[in-house]
């Protein structure tokens, strides 16, 4: 049976954004190759001491992670990315045993497919995953300052091994402010997203916010992370 094209992965509509972390230049080469004719934005780990720092930075909507890795196996690298993000995480591995399988949902998999496979299953697969995930949920999205990761869409920021969550209102300051790193956003304009909820929003619910929201990031030991603007507005520094 043909696989037919997601039509949200299709060039020039809200492009899904997948990232492979294969040590194996061919077969990464030919999974990026493949999905990129299909309408993703694909691209391939570089640095595998660094692959959560990268996954921050690329912000996919979809990991395909190999076990055999160097440095730090592809456990490890799960283990860390669903300490910051529910992003669906697809294991491509050699190893057809049941306690790989096991172990890789245990350690926070959505879906895993043995190697050597046919590109159109794994492309059938990816194509379910993402329409599971995403039909009936944003996408999630993440931004990164100071070694903080903020998760807006699970409303979290993480710092290290530390993770806090946040309330509504202070998921939307966090993410305006984060949204113009090195300006300084304006009372006003605060005021304004908080309007966007149903909930009454004055000039004190503003200052209780920011003072939580700031209560918060000092405990995960990020001081003068939100600076006041006297007469203007706040900032991320």
């Amino acid at each position: 049976m043909p696989v037919y094209p997601n039509p949200f992965s299709v060039r020039g509509i809200n492009v899904y954004k997948i990232y492979i972390v294969e040590d194996d230049p061919v077969i990464a080469k030919s999974i990026r190759d493949y999905m990129s004719l299909w309408g993703y934005d694909v691209r391939v780990a570089d640095d595998f001491t660094s692959i959560l720092q990268e996954f921050v930075r690329y912000d996919p909507q979809l990991v395909l992670m190999d076990i055999s890795l160097p440095f730090y196996n592809g456990f490890h690298w799960c283990s860390e990315i669903r300490k910051i993000s529910s992003v669906p995480i697809m294991f491509l591995s050699s190893a057809s045993d049941n306690m790989h399988m096991i172990m890789a949902m245990n350690m926070g998999a959505d879906d895993y497919i043995v190697k050597p496979f046919d590109l159109s299953v794994m492309l059938a697969k990816v194509q379910a995953l993402l329409r599971r995930t995403y039909d009936f949920a944003g996408q999630p999205h993440l931004i990164e300052h100071r070694g903080m990761i903020f998760n807006s869409t699970e409303h979290t920021i993480s710092f290290g091994d530390e993770k806090i969550e946040l309330t509504k209102n202070e998921n939307r300051i966090l993410q305006v402010l984060l949204g113009n790193k090195g300006k300084v956003v304006s009372r006003e304009t605060l005021m304004a997203k908080l309007w966007e909820s149903d909930e009454f929003v004055d000039e004190n619910t503003l200052s209780v916010n920011i003072a939580r929201l700031r209560k918060k990031l000092e405990r995960l030991g990020l001081e003068d992370f939100v600076v006041t603007k006297k007469g203007i507005g706040y900032m991320v520094n």
